[in-house]
Formats: C-alpha cells, structure tokens, sequence
C-alpha cells in the first residue's frame, strides 16, 4: 500500500497577513517565500494581484527568485456578476501575475448567494463554471476554494454540492472544501468529506479557521477522510482567531500520522522557519506554540523535571531536535534536585555526589523564589546564584557606589546623570554617563567603567527591559521585579534583581548581565 502524501498550501502571505497588526511589505513577502521554499512547501499564495497594487509588485519580483520546491500562487474570486469573463478585471490581473496555478475563490452557501453577493442561485454556479474553464483554456492548474462550505453544506447540503460539482465539471484540479467561519468539529469534517467524497472525483483540500479552537484538528481530520490538500498559515496567522497552523500540522502528519508532506530531515527546520516568520512579521512569537514554541518542551514541576531526567521522554511527546527545538530545565519553586543537579551540570559544576549541598541550595532558592526572585527566564543570574553557593564565585568588580540626579528645568525635559563608583581588582574607577532615564543613565555608567578594564564588555547590550510590581496592595512601597534580557551580539541571557526600590532592583539585575557577559567574553578569548 502507497504512504498517504498530502500537498502543503500556504497562504501566510493572504490569508496570514489579514491578521490585526501585521502587515506585510513586499520584500517581507519575497524573504518568507524564500524560506517557505526552502522547508520544502508546494504551493505558496502570494496574494491577490487585481486587490492592490503591492501584490501586483510582488508577483513581478517573485519571478526573480529561484525557488527548488515551491509553486507560487495567485489569488482571486470567481467573476463577478452581470460582467462578462473578458471584462472581468480580477480574472485578467490573475493572468498577467504569470503563475502556473491560481486559487479561485467562489461561493458555496446558498445564504452568501442570496445576501451578499445578491445574484441567484444559478448565476452563481455559472460564476463559477466561468471563471474556471477561462482559465484552464489558458493552461492554467485551477485550484477551486469552496467558501464557507460546511456551514452551506449544514444548510443546505444540495446546492453546496451543487457548487463544486460545477467546479468539477469545469475542471478544477483540486476542490478546497472552505470551513471560513471556523466554527466545525473534527467528526463534523469527517462526515461531510465522506459525503462528498461519494458525489466528486476531483481531489479535495481542507482550508480550516480556527475560531472554535479546532483547526489544526479539523485539517488533520480532513486527511484522515481523503483530503489530499491542506492549506494554511506559519504560526496559524489569520484573521480573527486565525488560521490552521501549518507548524503545527506537518510534524502530526509526518511524525503521528505516518503521512507523507515534506521530507523528514526538513521537520528541523520547523522551529527556525517559525521565528523566522514571527521576527519579519514583527510578531513576538508564541513561547508555548506546541512543537516549536520556547517552552513546548520546558519543564518545571520538580516531579516531571526527575521523571525526565531518569528517562527520556517521560514528559516529552516527541523528541524536541525533531522539530529543530530544544529541552529546557526551568528553576523555579517548584524544582526539585534533580533541576538543580541538571542546571549545575550545564555550566560546568558537578552537583551529582552532593546531595546535602543541593537541599542547601534549593531551599535557598525557595526563599528567593518567595520573596519575589524569577530564575526561570533569568539564566545569567541563577548561574550567579550557583556559583555563589557552591564556592566557585569569583566577583568581576565591587560596588562602591553609585548616584543618580534627575534634574528637571521649567519646561524642559527631565535631565538624568549616573555616578557609578567601582573598584576592578585593586582599581578605582569612577565614571559619570547620561542617559534618558535613571536606569539608562546607570547602565551606561557601569558599562563606561567596566569597559576601562574590559573593553570587549562593551559590545554588552540590553534587548528588553521589564518591571514587575510584585505585592500591589503596597503602591509605591510595593517590591518590584526587574528582568533583563541582554546580548553581546552571539549569545542572549537573562538576569533578575528585586527590592523595594526599582533602582536598586534595576541595578541588581544589570551588575548579574554584566558579570555573566563576562563568563562569554573569557570563554571565546580562551578559544
């Protein structure tokens, strides 16, 4: 028996970009149809060339691209009524957007008929027929996308499969059945493929929305009835709730379902094709996007972090480097020592023949934890807090002190200046920088002073700063939570700092970012 093979259809760059806050320019389209090619993806919508005119720009710059395994399409609706096929300017702009395929889009609920296209029930079947024997005349592959199908078919099931039976008969290549409100089941999915599946020949594709949290599901579904087609969207973008995640389906596909869609050795590249997309949408990804998301495979309840650590798998669906991502030991309250072990032994320190000093170490950082200390995305700090407790600490500078002066003139805007003393070795350095706040003003003091020793340290940049008030009742008073996320440009970490006063706490967490970003700096000077 032959393996079941579906083809891939994205619409990222359509139906994605309809999405509330994303927008699309055109070389932004062109650098994801490159990557989307690369995973190996079989049809790429493009857009819709006769809607405006930046998809007619990219369909003539897409033409440039060598792409290996992808086909790109393009977009539009069957022709409009009472306008003949050759007057019909959205036919004519999806021939001269020069593409082996085009989606046509056409209705199939006798409700849209009727109320919103506002044209008989027959007129649109001729729509329909029209549209796609123009096109195939020209040698065109002709996918048909039946809208709304399921809820038409609900309605009235004869005239949806009226609708893509005149598809068929005018030789469409593949007939998209459309759940465009996203309202379905799985088992809804299922009957009705198999009811249309007894009325048709033309292969069918599924085109799910996830409004009822069903459409990875649902498309998975539509496979299991016969689908041979499934369209959707990298990280499930779409309008409202958005649309079936194509990152998600292609790993059950191949992994779960045995069934084939890209080649297996391309399923690493999930996980950067994912942010890829997120970072040129300008998205901030998803961190617990199943399969791929940063903590799809992050483990924190101390009883799943031992499990794990004894057997692998225990709490891992699948293995994480399958879909390019990577398992993750978080600290927390809830470690236990096996978390504390498995963290000791990622930067270099051997925990394993000391249990007394891991209970030492854990009820420690419980205590931390309570009084308002985050380690889980804070790695620079923690390791600092290892190494303190473990006797291996070896303090890069020492904090005499520091002063900051807000200075705000009658209708000027407020000044800030930062005095940090430190003492390198047996070096006193002191350095006053500006800034356009007290924490900018310090962090540019402290990385002046550093640099005088360390210069390489400068290249040390915070990429996100976030504070948290911790006990609100207190307001002003309250503790606040300070975490840093810092890079030197190779390597990214994080660091906390917490206290009542949100400059100390802001100065905790940026003498730990300095101080891991040492750890980086000594390592690749000594390679």
């Amino acid at each position: 028996m032959a393996k079941q093979e579906v083809k891939l259809y994205d619409t990222t760059l359509r139906d994605g970009a309809q999405r509330e806050g994303l927008s699309l320019s055109v070389e932004d389209k062109l650098k994801i149809t490159t990557k989307l090619d690369e995973l190996g993806i079989h049809y790429i919508e493009g857009g819709w060339p006769g809607s405006n005119p930046k998809d007619v720009e990219y369909f003539k710059q897409v033409k440039k691209l060598k792409l290996n395994n992808s086909k790109v399409v393009a977009f539009g609706s069957t022709r409009r009524k009472g306008v003949s096929i050759k007057d019909d300017k959205n036919i004519q702009h999806l021939i001269k957007a020069g593409t082996e395929v085009v989606c046509l889009v056409g209705k199939s609920w006798d409700v849209h008929v009727t109320y919103v296209l506002i044209t008989t029930l027959e007129d649109n079947l001729q729509m329909i027929a029209d549209s796609i024997k123009y096109l195939k005349k020209r040698g065109i592959q002709v996918f048909f996308d039946a809208e709304h199908f399921f809820d038409g078919y609900r309605g009235n099931p004869d005239y949806a499969l009226k609708t893509i039976k005149t598809a068929e008969e005018a030789g469409a290549d593949c007939i998209i059945l459309c759940d465009s409100n996203g309202g379905s089941i799985p088992t809804q999915i299922k009957e009705i493929f198999k009811e249309v599946k007894k009325y048709i020949d033309t292969p069918l594709g599924i085109h799910a929305h996830n409004d009822s949290g069903c459409a990875v599901a649902n498309s998975l579904a539509a496979v299991e009835a016969g689908a041979v087609q499934v369209q959707g969207t990298v990280n499930g973008y779409g309008e409202r709730c958005g649309n079936a995640d194509l990152v998600s389906i292609i790993p059950n596909l191949v992994v779960k379902m045995g069934v084939s869609c890209i080649p297996k050795d391309k399923l690493q590249m999930l996980s950067e094709v994912s942010y890829y997309v997120s970072e040129v949408a300008n998205i901030v990804a998803d961190p617990h996007q199943p399969y791929v998301g940063e903590s799809a495979f992050a483990h924190k309840g101390g009883i799943h972090i031992s499990a794990t650590m004894k057997q692998k798998g225990a709490y891992e669906h699948v293995d994480p480097s399958l879909v390019g991502n990577l398992q993750r030991v978080l600290i927390s309250d809830q470690s236990g020592a096996a978390a504390i072990v498995h963290k000791a032994k990622e930067v270099g320190i051997d925990l394993s023949d000391r249990p007394e000093q891991v209970m030492t170490i854990l009820r420690k950082l419980k205590k931390l934890e309570h009084q308002g200390y985050h380690f889980e995305t804070a790695d620079g700090s923690f390791e600092i807090f290892l190494r303190k407790n473990t006797g291996s600490y070896r303090p890069l500078f020492r904090l005499e002190s520091y002063k900051i002066i807000v200075t705000r003139l009658d209708k000027g805007h407020p000044k800030t200046e930062a005095v940090v003393k430190i003492w390198v070795e047996d070096k006193r350095i002191v350095e006053l920088a500006e800034g356009n706040g007290p924490v900018n003003a310090l962090d540019k003091a402290l990385r002046k002073a550093i640099a005088r020793i360390y210069p390489a340290l400068e290249k040390i940049s915070l990429t996100d700063y976030k504070v948290r008030i911790i006990n609100a009742k207190k307001g002003t008073a309250a503790v606040v939570r300070v975490l840093i996320e810092s890079t030197d440009g190779e390597n990214t970490w994080g660091t906390v700092g917490v206290h009542e006063n949100i400059i100390e706490a802001s100065w905790e967490a940026l003498a730990d970012s300095i101080e891991h970003g040492f750890k980086y700096k000594k390592s690749k000077s000594k390679n």
